[in-house]
């Protein structure tokens, strides 16, 4: 037996729920072709407001032309109905009949021989006004069998009995005895039969000629605005085509430009508006390509400018630091002035090939020459090797560095060189800038992401900081003193890093509560986060909501926990289709 549930969802998966489907479908297309093209809306208006003023016409000249019909024709049957009325009476007050059967025949001859109103003969039905007062020696009478005392409205036969003169009513009556019922006017008037005797005498109208007259007539206006809308919205169709045409054209072209295709121009004919405006495009375009073209030229000398000297800087640094090394080796046979002075020597060389080092490293992203050595990493493995590496420096600060997270481990595919050298940036920039307050490291996974969240709990920074903090050479605070000799591109080379794997690096800050990198990885080789992918960690992530699983004890040692977190891997999906990864410059 079905469930009740099983059946009812059953039924709206049936023939309704297609329906309804197709119907939220088709809302949904108009409703983005309506934002999408700028021809359909203003067809779509023109019509619109077409159909409006024909409705509004239409109606104003149909209901004249049914009053002006309705009009003539009552005046028609109210003469005629007066007339026959007059004439009635007459016979009725010439005759000499008494008894009932020289009324009923008086009755049948008058009311029979009624003139004939246009091609259709007059239907009358003739009704006591009193049955209290003996009247009843002429009952009802009718010209059809299948009029009765039900066929006169009730209104017509109460305002009869109050009142003389003639009176008529729209009704709804079969004119025939097998036919549908048909509009009719009833009109009616009181006439004494033998010895004032009153009887109300009702002729019975067919209206149907001026209804097929004003259905006709409705027809016709239909066909006629059906044709017309047609008819109006081909000639909104062409000419908004026309319009359109050419700025549908400068969209093209705007996008192609957009792409880098920027030898593509706008075709110019004529001289009117759209001509002009595909001139003044066509001379953006020249100006914007001249200006670009400038800029990268300008940009391949500095990049060949950097790179050139960095190389030529190698080798004199090279002595350089040698010379550094030997007088900083010897500097305990020297007075305190020149020990210092080797000290000093010796730090800013060193300092100075780190400098070097990553500006070769920069003009290789700008040259698009960096390249992915992909391999399956292991990220607890790098980011211990990171915190380890970075203990000593922990141990100085007085900052307490702990790894948390739910997971035991967790691989992507990537560079481990690069990652690990992300990482170590965000990790030394932590402690930079921690002021001696913990350092939280959380990693945690997805099945398309990974992510590793550096927070630091220092001095902090406001958005308008934390918006330049990836850019080359910045300092939040210049009077600040360094304290790990940074070069001020360790961001921007962990930025470039990031964007080569196809990841993401954000940064949250606020003053006076710390800090937060958030590097978020996609897990299989080839793809690349797009900003609808979530990362698997909050911004910042909410630290003690994950356990501990390695801390740097005061000696400067890696201590792992205990007990590692048993919550397993979340499984990548498929891996794409390996391809050589290298920085995209286009």
């Amino acid at each position: 037996m079905t469930p009740p549930d099983a059946a009812a969802s059953s039924r709206r998966r049936g023939p309704a729920g297609a329906a309804t489907r197709r119907l939220r479908l088709g809302r949904l297309l108009l409703a983005r072709r309506w934002r999408q093209s700028l021809q359909f809306r203003a067809i779509a208006v023109s019509l619109s407001l077409t159909a409006l003023a024909f409705f509004v016409t239409g109606s104003f000249l149909s209901h004249q032309i049914a009053d002006r019909l309705f009009s003539e024709r009552l005046d028609q049957v109210l003469a005629s109905a007066t007339a026959d009325f007059e004439q009635v009476q007459a016979s009725f007050d010439a005759s000499d009949a008494s008894d009932r059967d020289e009324l009923q025949a008086l009755v049948a001859s008058t009311l029979g021989s009624l003139s004939v109103d246009g091609a259709e003969t007059e239907r009358w039905i003739l009704l006591p006004m009193d049955f209290t007062s003996g009247q009843t020696l002429i009952p009802a009478q009718s010209q059809s069998p299948w009029m009765t005392s039900s066929t006169v409205p009730p209104e017509l036969q109460e305002r009869l009995a109050e009142q003389d003169g003639v009176f008529w009513q729209p009704a709804s009556v079969r004119v025939t005895e097998n036919g549908e019922e048909a509009p009719v006017i009833v009109v009616g008037t009181v006439v004494d039969l033998y010895q004032n005797s009153r009887y109300g005498l009702y002729l019975v109208y067919d209206f149907s000629e001026p209804q097929r007259t004003l259905d006709a007539m409705h027809a016709v206006l239909l066909l006629s605005v059906v044709v017309l809308l047609l008819l109006v919205g081909a000639i909104v169709w062409y000419v908004t085509r026309e319009v359109v045409r050419p700025v549908s054209s400068t969209a093209r072209v705007a996008e192609q430009l957009a792409d880098g295709d920027l030898g593509v121009r706008m075709p110019v004919s004529g001289s009117h508006e759209v001509a002009r405006l595909a001139r003044s495009f066509n001379r953006m375009a020249d100006s914007l390509q001249d200006q670009i073209t400038q800029l990268e030229q300008l940009s391949s000398m500095q990049q060949t400018f950097v790179s050139d000297v960095s190389h030529e800087l190698r080798t004199p640094l090279t002595t350089v630091r040698m010379a550094a090394e030997v007088l900083f080796n010897a500097r305990e046979d020297f007075d305190p002035v020149n020990r210092r002075s080797a000290e000093l020597l010796y730090h800013q060389v060193d300092r100075f090939d780190a400098l070097l080092a990553d500006l070769l490293e920069i003009s290789r992203f700008d040259a698009g020459a960096a390249r992915l050595e992909v391999a399956s990493v292991e990220l607890f493995s790098v980011v211990h090797d990171v915190v380890e590496a970075a203990a000593p420096l922990a141990v100085s600060s007085g900052s307490t560095v702990r790894v948390r997270s739910e997971l035991s481990r967790c691989t992507v595919q990537g560079d481990q060189r690069r990652i690990e050298r992300i990482l170590r940036n965000l990790v030394v920039n932590a402690l930079e800038h921690g002021e001696g307050r913990p350092i939280d490291i959380v990693v945690g996974a997805s099945e398309v992401a990974a992510a590793v969240a550096v927070r630091d709990h220092g001095i902090g920074m406001t958005e308008e900081e934390a918006a330049k903090a990836f850019n080359r050479f910045w300092r939040a605070d210049p009077a600040r003193a360094r304290t790990t000799g940074g070069t001020g591109l360790g961001l921007a080379i962990a930025t470039e890093d990031t964007r080569l794997h196809g990841g993401r690096l954000d940064v949250w800050g606020a003053p006076g509560e710390g800090a937060c990198f958030r590097l978020t990885l996609p897990r299989t080789r080839g793809r690349r986060l797009v900003p609808d992918d979530e990362s698997p960690l909050g911004l910042p992530p909410d630290a003690d909501a994950y356990p501990e699983t390695a801390v740097v004890t005061r000696t400067g040692t890696l201590a792992l926990a205990s007990a590692a977190a048993a919550a397993a891997e979340p499984a990548p999906p498929a891996a794409a289709q390996p391809t050589d990864v290298e920085e995209d410059r286009s």
